[in-house]
């Protein structure tokens, strides 16, 4: 395979300063229901990277469970490599990327927990397959092998025989406050469009940065 030879050219849309929503939220929204409407697989799924203070950043792909004013929300257990990320260094950036579509957005912000009433929520709205799988999984921590697994949720199940559980503690929502957002749309002979939004005492500055 020779990576180095692929090539493609990109020509669905065009960005410009004038051409954005005056809130970079809206332009936002704007962007996921196109996302949406072109049946672009996983359209919510995000790229969460968090970094630990001294550590590595770390990726991995999460999907967004609300847009608001407010930021972003995302859902998982606090215990788990990101939650424990999150708490050392509330700093996190997410990405997301449409090929379909030539776009990608990145936003850098600053997560902190939902109430519990907004993880509540949440979790009661889930299948109660995944709420069993949220209870029997203690995230990131070493497995001996798939099979134990499979036994704590089979027997947690089983104990439940139909009923719901409750929302576990160490389970629950992430908002990220946004504080820089861009906007990037591919374009022929590599000269993408970027409009990026940064938050200054409160107010959003718009600016066109170089590709």
């Amino acid at each position: 395979m020779k990576l180095d030879s692929i090539r493609r050219e990109y020509r669905y849309a065009a960005l410009t300063k004038q051409s954005v929503a005056a809130s970079p939220i809206d332009q936002f929204k704007g962007w996921l229901n196109d996302a949406q409407q072109a049946n672009v697989n996983d359209f919510s799924a995000m790229s969460l990277i968090t970094a630990e203070t001294g550590g590595f950043p770390q990726s991995r792909i999460v999907l967004l469970k609300d847009i608001s004013a407010d930021g972003f929300t995302f859902f998982t257990n606090y215990d788990s490599q990101k939650g424990k990320a999150i708490e050392s260094n509330n700093k996190v950036g997410l990405h997301f990327f449409w090929p379909e579509l030539e776009r990608q957005v990145r936003i850098d912000g600053v997560a902190e927990k939902t109430s519990r009433e907004v993880s509540v929520a949440y979790f009661n709205s889930r299948p109660l397959e995944s709420q069993i799988a949220a209870c029997a999984s203690a995230q990131s921590s070493a497995l001996t092998s798939r099979n134990k697994l499979e036994e704590q949720f089979k027997s947690l199940q089983n104990a439940l025989d139909g009923e719901h559980p409750e929302c576990p503690g160490n389970w629950g929502g992430y908002l990220v406050r946004p504080v820089r957002i861009e906007f990037w749309q591919g374009r022929e002979n590599r000269l993408h469009d970027r409009i990026v939004f940064e938050l200054v005492e409160n107010d959003w500055k718009i600016k066109r940065l170089a590709p």
